[in-house]
Order: structure tokens, then C-alpha cells, then sequence
């Protein structure tokens, strides 16, 4: 007597479920005819894709430049660089240098023109780079903060200002 009241009420949930079940499956929504006329006729299949193009770059031909050291032509530590600033067609126009502190502390960030950096030995991830500053004037250099103006150190006068009203 006792296992047939605790089935009952089991087979009254299953079967309600089961209705449930069955009772969304029976009802469909036919288009109405207007929506049959009016539709579109299907659209023709897309061509394929062209095919992405590929470079292939040897191993000894390109490096990431993020982290990498930078120092001056007397071999004087700059810091490194840590964020590369492009203009608005994607051109790269400066390196951020996280200059001077010890581990993060008392460090600044300041902005270089590429142009001033040079990438001859980059063959392995312990080269650096060499800026063509010197300490004295990238100690001079503000300090770069994002969401505010770029004032970009160049080595030799060479950068030209960026057209912001594009």
C-alpha cells in the first residue's frame, strides 16, 4: 500500500511532463498566406571566399619588439618597450619606453618616434634595441599618459604632426 501512493504521484508528474512534451510538439504555425506570396525568392548561394593570402617570414627575418630593451649608442640601459602607438591608417609612429626605477618603481613612460630606433640586433629575445637619445634627453622627455596629448621625442626633428581632425 505504501509503494503505491509514492507512485502515484510519480506517475501523475511524468505523465503530466510527458503531455506537456507532446502537446508542444502537435502545434506548429503555419505562414499565413500573404507571407507565402510576399516573401523573397531564396537568394543565389555566395561565391566562395578568395583564399587569405600568406607571407611567410623566416625565423631569423622579424622578432616581436614588446619587452624587448632598449639602450643608447654609449650602450646605456632606456628601459624597454612596453606599447606601440600607430595613426589612424595603422602606420606605427612611436614606441612607448617604460623608462628609469628599479622593478616598477619610480619608472615613467615616455614616447619615442620609431624612426629613432634601431632593430639590427634582434635576433634573439636577449638583444636590444638602440634609441638614438641619449639619458640626458629622455630624463628631459614628459611623461606619456594615455587619453592625453603625445609629445613624441625624435632624434633628429624628422617627426611630423599628426593631422587629428581627419
Amino acid at each position: 500500500m505504501r509503494a503505491r501512493i509514492l507512485f502515484t504521484p510519480a506517475t501523475v508528474i511524468i505523465v503530466s511532463l510527458y503531455g506537456a512534451h507532446a502537446w508542444g510538439e502537435d502545434e506548429t504555425i503555419a505562414p499565413q498566406p500573404s507571407q507565402q506570396h510576399d516573401a523573397a525568392p531564396p537568394a543565389a548561394p555566395k561565391e566562395p571566399a578568395p583564399p587569405a593570402s600568406v607571407t611567410i617570414i623566416g625565423a631569423s627575418e622579424a622578432h616581436g619588439v614588446l619587452g624587448r630593451d632598449v639602450r643608447s649608442p654609449a650602450d646605456e640601459n632606456m628601459g624597454r618597450i612596453v606599447d606601440i602607438i600607430v595613426d589612424r591608417l595603422g602606420t606605427v609612429r612611436a614606441a612607448v619606453i617604460d623608462f628609469g626605477g628599479f622593478l616598477g618603481v619610480g619608472s615613467r613612460k615616455i614616447v619615442v618616434d620609431w624612426n629613432a630606433l634601431h632593430f639590427g640586433r634582434v635576433a634573439n629575445k636577449s638583444d636590444s634595441i638602440t634609441l638614438d637619445l641619449t639619458k640626458e634627453q629622455v630624463m628631459a622627455a614628459p611623461e606619456y599618459k594615455e587619453g592625453t596629448q603625445i609629445v613624441v621625442l625624435g632624434a633628429t626633428g624628422s617627426l611630423q604632426p599628426w593631422q587629428f581632425d581627419r
